[in-house]
């Protein structure tokens, strides 16, 4: 067995501890990572030999609850764990999305984190542990890593920024946000916020940003005291005479393929411009090294017409937010619904109202034990003119919480309005941002069911195309093909007054923190632009709920009556 090995570091006043050796052995790389009483147990492992036919970084990271760990015993009938819940899902996607731009592109060996919650405390959640662990994990293995990272939580409570904050202690937060970050740059950020403002995010990311710096060094310890030697990263070189003879061959027709609006002739063209290059060339050159080929000089064509001409597809400004409409009440017997549409961007959000006995019932290792609004995201093949299977997979889950993190901020209090809500938002076209779109049919749809919100929310996604000698250019409401061939996603989601959701992922090694503050005030100025349009269709809520909805009555009860109503013994109520 490897020599255990323990470091041990001061973070948010409180010991964070990361162990290796002891546990796990015959994994590539293993760690324990323990913050208070929360312990998780996280391990990277690598396959011997690459995935053959496969073009894309072959990384699964899964994220294991154990009831036990609270001193939980499963509610499912077999009383044992099923498949990931929600915030085990979530979890695990937030581990992946800032690990996988710091691995390998061209690397085809697979590659699985697994990442098991040993101990729960309540008050330090696991998840960021789990990203800390992963890359500790990574960083001790032979797996080549950009890293390591770091992760941690910021709160903004009482007017002041708090680092890692307890579960209690974020029940009065205006600001949920997590930071993920390397030495250099800050790698993903992702929050929910009470109507904050861009100014207070910024902070508080640059805040994380350092935060992060001392757990990098603790990692950075372990591995020069344990660290594996590096496996050699594959490299694939792309032919020159390859590369020369596409260019001649689509020199004017790939322009004449993105000049297309519409999102199936662009992709026909292009798929068309793509099989004329097999055909021309596929006896001298290999059909894969020639697609390879073909969608790097699309990259660099679209890459570079935005950043030398500020000319996106279809002709839009850098800040130009796509053609909008919104309809409200389209189903008759729904208690509230709303089509919102922005390019060729479609969702349909119904609402639906119940008594609170329908609240959704929790079985994992949070506080919270029962769940009164839900918000549900539906992504069927059709959406993007394609054949595909139904089903809920781990994007359909994150983009529904991110929906439901965004739109919780407005909605009333339990003892005003006592119902279970739940919002289903159906993608009918996919042309980029369906999450946030979604944010805005959602917002549009409870106003239709007379829900009493406090104000209208609306979303939109910001992208980032970098150039090699630092220039940059921000895009507002980027389109598919503008987030594929992008650098960056960045979900921006608030009122009138402020931010109540966002999500960043990067492609590449990390963002600085001007582009963060570029790109959110950038966001604001959309999002301004889409409530407005908003309000032009509905203002305000309803002033009652539907007629098919359920209604809740309240009876004041006179204090001396109180007795009668109950009986003896509870016998008559």
């Amino acid at each position: 067995m490897t020599k255990s090995q323990s470091i041990e570091g001061k973070i948010g006043g409180r010991s964070l501890i990361i162990d290796t050796g002891k546990l796990a052995e015959q994994a590539n790389g293993a760690v324990t990572v323990r913050y208070g009483d929360t312990v998780v147990l996280a391990t990277a492992c690598i396959s011997n030999e690459p995935r053959e036919g496969i073009d894309f970084l072959p990384l699964t990271v899964d994220y294991e609850e154990r009831l036990y760990a609270a001193g939980k015993i499963p509610g499912s009938f077999f009383r044992r764990e099923g498949r990931p819940g929600q915030e085990a899902t979530l979890a695990s996607r937030l581990t992946d999305r800032p690990l996988r731009p710091l691995l390998p592109k061209g690397w085809r060996n697979d590659i699985q984190l697994v990442i098991t919650v040993l101990s729960a405390d309540q008050e330090n959640d696991p998840d960021i542990l789990a990203v800390i662990g992963s890359s500790a994990a990574l960083s001790i293995s032979e797996m080549p890593f950009n890293g390591p990272v770091s992760a941690v939580h910021i709160g903004y409570i009482n007017s002041e920024l708090t680092l890692n904050p307890t579960l209690t202690q974020l029940e009065n937060s205006q600001l949920d946000l997590v930071v993920v970050s390397t030495k250099q740059a800050i790698v993903m950020v992702e929050a929910g916020a009470q109507e904050v403002s861009e100014d207070i995010i910024t902070q508080a990311i640059k805040f994380g940003h350092e935060a992060n710096q001392d757990i990098i060094k603790l990692q950075e310890q372990l591995q020069q005291v344990c660290g594996k030697p590096k496996l050699e990263i594959p490299i694939n070189e792309v032919n020159p005479e390859l590369v020369s003879a596409i260019s001649s061959m689509v020199d004017g027709k790939l322009a004449q393929a993105l000049s297309h609006p519409k999102k199936l002739q662009r992709e026909q063209a292009l798929n068309n411009l793509q099989k004329e290059l097999v055909e021309g060339l596929g006896e001298s050159f290999p059909e894969e090294d020639i697609i390879s080929a073909f969608e790097a000089r699309l990259r660099a064509e679209i890459r570079t017409n935005i950043l030398g001409k500020t000319q996106r597809i279809g002709g839009r400004r850098l800040t130009e937010v796509r053609p909008l409409s919104c309809e409200i009440g389209l189903l008759p017997r729904a208690h509230g619904s709303a089509l919102f549409t922005r390019g060729q961007t479609q969702v349909l959000t119904v609402t639906t109202l119940g008594s609170i006995k329908r609240e959704q019932q929790l079985d994992d290792l949070g506080i919270e034990e029962t769940k009164r609004f839900i918000h549900h995201y539906n992504f069927p093949p059709f959406s993007s003119g394609e054949v595909g299977r139904l089903g809920t997979g781990r994007r359909e889950i994150g983009h529904g919480a991110l929906v439901e993190r965004a739109i919780a901020p407005v909605l009333p209090k339990d003892e005003d309005f006592p119902y279970t809500i739940r919002l289903v938002s159906e993608v009918l076209s996919s042309s980029g941002s369906t999450s946030m779109a979604s944010v805005c049919a959602s917002s549009l749809s409870l106003m239709d069911a007379g829900i009493p919100i406090k104000r209208a929310v609306a979303g939109v996604a910001m992208g980032l195309v970098t150039g090699d000698k630092g220039d940059y250019a921000i895009l507002t409401d980027i389109e598919g093909i503008e987030d594929a061939y992008g650098d960056m996603d960045f979900k921006v989601a608030g009122t009138g007054e402020g931010v109540t959701a966002l999500q960043m992922d990067t492609k590449l090694k990390g963002v600085s923190l001007e582009i963060i503050e570029k790109a959110l005030n950038q966001a604001r100025e959309a999002r301004l632009f889409i409530l407005d349009k908003m309000n032009q269709t509905i203002s305000a809520s309803r002033t009652e709920v539907s007629r098919y909805a359920p209604r809740m009555y309240k009876i004041m009860i006179d204090p001396d009556k109180i007795g009668s109503v109950i009986g003896t013994g509870g016998k008559t109520i």
